[in-house]
């Protein structure tokens, strides 16, 4: 296939480029990364909707990995998060319409969710709200029924699960989906919507607001400081490496373009590992691989931040035939001996052009 693949230099799409390109797709390139190039052009970006009309010519599907990412550092950062996601998005969706290409994989988050799924002992299922300052700032992290007040106990998400953003940046990806949605129904096109859980591998950025909770650690950790776990460190989520989310975009467009796989439409799938670790596990495997110190338990807090984020990849198993091959030590212990100030790197023989400001790494803590 020749494939569209936007955020092409970032860190999870540069993985992506090389994974089509060694199945043997051809891929065509948007980033606006310094350096990104396609057939003598220059970056352009998602927005800009003569260049997405131009990369689309001859397009058989549309890889969409361009996002600005994270939880978003203060209010001021709304309009530029929803001008890249939402409106970025709405370009590439309204050009593809124009030039008839009906298959799409859109790169979306476990944020869509909120907290996880939870379990009352006495009042069953139930949806905690955001849980609120003074029970952080007293050091009770767990969410509580909102019927009785228990303290719950975490369970999986699967995709039917209702969505509940907390955040901006999970703002933006749900409407990301939704926009996709609408565009399936309109153009009786296919959609795929990966929604990864807590992302990391070679090229994740270092030491930025969007950077995921490893490169965190891990610079401390080269520098020889200890990471500082937040809260109590027994916070759950689900570390996937970022080659199996590579091979889930492969599997995901060669489904889709063969027809789709479940009913028509937008279809979600949670890309994860399937085996949940703590934060604190995390930062210990670090730790371990790079010889200490040791992680120090803080007791701070995030407001926006979840609990507790586990994923039910059943799905993306029975539909796509993805299962991930990078066990948690392996890839740890990889991604702790990178090279010092490893950044994103260029995608092999991919050509590049441009796309929307992608900070493409997968904010995790």
């Amino acid at each position: 296939m020749n494939v569209l693949l936007t955020g092409s230099a970032g860190f999870i799409g540069s993985h992506v480029a090389e994974a089509l390109e060694a199945a043997g797709h051809h891929v065509r390139g948007l980033d606006t990364r310094p350096g990104a190039r396609q057939d003598g052009t220059g970056p352009a970006d998602v927005r800009d909707a003569a260049a997405v009309a131009r990369l689309l010519a001859g397009a058989d599907a549309v890889c969409h990995q361009a996002a600005k990412v994270g939880l978003g550092v203060d209010v001021a950062d709304l309009p530029d998060y929803t001008s890249v996601n939402v409106q970025g998005t709405a370009v590439l969706l309204a050009e593809m319409a124009r030039a008839g290409v009906t298959a799409l994989v859109l790169a979306s988050s476990m944020v869509v969710y909120g907290e996880g799924a939870y379990r009352c002992g006495t009042h069953g299922a139930v949806r905690p709200g955001p849980r609120p300052a003074r029970d952080l700032d007293a050091g009770r992290f767990d969410p509580g029924c909102p019927r009785c007040g228990r303290t719950l106990e975490p369970g999986t998400v699967a995709e039917d699960v209702p969505p509940d953003p907390r955040n901006v940046y999970a703002d933006t990806k749900l409407a990301q989906e939704h926009l996709a949605a609408s565009w399936a129904r309109a153009t009786g096109g296919s959609a795929a919507a990966l929604r990864y859980h807590n992302v990391y591998g070679p090229r994740m950025p270092r030491d930025t607001p969007y950077a995921g909770v490893a490169a965190i650690f891990r610079s401390r950790l080269l520098d020889g400081r200890a990471p500082l776990v937040f809260e109590d460190g027994a916070q759950r989520r689900d570390f996937v490496h970022v080659r199996d989310v590579a091979r889930a975009n492969v599997l995901a467009l060669e489904r889709i373009a063969a027809g789709p796989p479940g009913p028509g439409g937008l279809r979600p799938y949670n890309i994860a590992s399937g085996e949940p670790r703590t934060v604190g596990d995390m930062a210990a495997a670090l730790a371990g691989a790079l010889g200490g110190p040791a992680p120090e338990v803080v007791g701070g807090y995030r407001l926006g931040d979840v609990r507790h984020i586990v994923a039910r990849p059943d799905r993306a198993r029975r539909e796509l035939g993805f299962s991930p091959r990078v066990p948690f030590a392996e890839g740890m212990a990889e991604f702790a001996r990178l090279p010092a100030g490893a950044a994103p790197a260029p995608p092999g023989r991919a050509a590049m052009a441009g796309a929307a400001p992608a900070r493409d790494g997968r904010a995790g803590s």
